[in-house]
């Protein structure tokens, strides 16, 4: 072999490594932590006062992220044919408009029919009735079931070469093998590495709440 032969073959196996390490980097994915979403309900001011008395202030029981948190309060939806879901959690602070977040499973209990959407994208979603210890409100739309998402520091996004709105696949490595396409990604300062779903995917892909999945992209 001469020199020139040499170099070529030199060349041709650090370009075949180059692409294997490549390819594995592909594989091995980005891994992110699961937080299983139940249902749960984001009040507006107005309708926290009319669920529990004027001038009554949300109860904080549990920080999250993006400066929201659990509170101590819960209260019954309802949907048609008066079936009902009792005791469902109140996330804080009051928002602008109330938006009910339930899962598929839960829409079949109650007998409506709820569109897919992201959180605060409520125009001519279902309605749902709320009932708490001072009042009752009905909401003509409102009730949605959260499309999947990642939430992501800036920093995180970077590390994934990811951006803010940039939707990806997310595969779980586990007995069932799940891969989950339209998943999407949403960066902000306050936000902790997390993947969000709902009881019902999580059931499905056989995911309990802090397992670790892959963004394959």
């Amino acid at each position: 072999m001469n020199k020139v032969e040499k170099n070529q073959l030199e060349a041709i196996t650090k370009l075949v490594i180059s692409c294997m390490q490549e390819q594995q980097e592909k594989n091995s994915g980005f891994s992110v932590p699961v937080g299983v979403s139940n249902r749960h309900i984001h009040l507006s001011q107005e309708h926290v006062e009319a669920l529990f008395g004027p001038g009554y202030q949300l109860t904080k029981k549990k920080d999250l992220m993006g400066g929201q948190f659990a509170c101590e309060e819960c209260c019954t939806i309802v949907g048609l044919k008066l079936r009902a879901i009792e005791n469902v959690r109140i996330l804080g602070p009051a928002r602008k408009n109330t938006q009910v977040e339930i899962s598929m499973t839960d829409a079949r209990k109650l007998g409506i029919n709820v569109p897919v959407r992201e959180s605060g994208d409520i125009k001519g979603s279902a309605p749902i009735a709320i009932v708490g210890p001072k009042g009752a409100v009905y909401c003509k739309e409102g009730c949605i079931v959260a499309a999947r998402h990642i939430h992501m520091s800036p920093a995180d996004a970077s590390a994934c070469g990811v951006s803010d709105g940039e939707y990806v696949s997310v595969k779980a490595d586990n007995e069932r093998g799940t891969t989950f396409n339209n998943v999407k990604i949403r960066v902000d300062e306050s936000f902790t590495l997390e993947m969000h779903i709902d009881t019902d995917e999580a059931n499905a892909s056989g995911i309990k709440q802090n397992d670790k999945v892959l963004i394959i992209k």
